[in-house]
């Protein structure tokens, strides 16, 4: 049995109702949370700064392994040139041997450039390292501050938070799907958080634009779903005011 407009009213109202307790509750966690977030998010990017210096730490550490390994095998082959030049049998030879010698004596010098470059490097690396775990460290005790204030207050409406989301699970089932779609939709946009209002004192209860008494009159009938031509909040009804009774006139004393 599809339900009565005013039933959908009724059921939209009441999660409205419910959702704006539970927004209280977290007004009075303020910006900690989102703080708490963005700090873990920056700490995860300091973090994966370091990854990457020590990596690229690891790289020149290779390279200088291999410029090494390069000098002595330049150092080998010096050696082997040097017996060799000792029992050569022409000056074509030894000019040969002299030339090939004086290579491997500019690989070392080169080799050792690309080391002492490295090493350089490496010693700029290790400084930021250094740098970046300071902020790291001073990132750290701020997160661990926000996360201790933030639990506090947490723990502090945790019963009531986890009661009202379980009215609000059970209350949602009651929506009709794409009504509930349209109310998350208006309440993503809305500052304070309301999709679904009432008027009051002739005026939408979201934005405070003048409702006309017709409109006011389809309202209080509910036979189909208003919202509200400036701000599209959905009119869940009209809050009746309560006139103030007169106050009674004193009678007149006779002479």
């Amino acid at each position: 049995m599809e339900s009565t407009v005013a039933q959908k009213l009724e059921a939209i109202h009441n999660l409205q109702q419910i959702d704006s307790r539970l927004d209280s509750i977290f007004k009075v966690r303020g910006a900690l949370p989102e703080e708490v977030q963005d700090l873990e998010d920056e700490i995860v990017g300091y973090e994966t700064r370091l990854s990457k210096f020590n990596g690229d730490i690891e790289s020149l550490e290779e390279e200088i392994k291999k410029y090494k390994d390069s000098i002595k095998e330049s150092e080998k082959l010096i050696k082997k040139y040097q017996d060799q030049q000792m029992n050569v049998r022409n000056n074509r030879e030894y000019d040969a041997i002299t030339k090939e010698l004086e290579l491997q004596d500019l690989e070392i010098q080169v080799s050792k450039k690309k080391i002492s470059e490295a090493q350089v490097r490496i010693e700029e690396k290790e400084k930021d390292i250094e740098e970046v775990n300071e902020v790291l460290k001073d990132r750290q005790k701020d997160l661990d501050q926000k996360k201790d204030e933030l639990d506090v207050l947490v723990a502090e409406s945790e019963s009531d938070e986890t009661k009202l989301k379980n009215e609000r699970e059970k209350s949602a089932k009651k929506v009709d799907d794409r009504l509930l779609k349209s109310y998350e939709k208006i309440r993503k946009n809305a500052k304070n958080g309301l999709a679904v209002v009432l008027v009051k004192r002739g005026a939408c209860g979201g934005c405070f634009n003048i409702v006309p008494p017709q409109r006011q009159a389809e309202i209080r009938e509910k036979k189909k779903l208003i919202v509200c031509e400036h701000c599209g909040r959905i009119f869940a009804g009209v809050e009746d005011e309560i006139e103030e009774e007169p106050t009674p006139k004193r009678k007149r004393s006779r002479a």
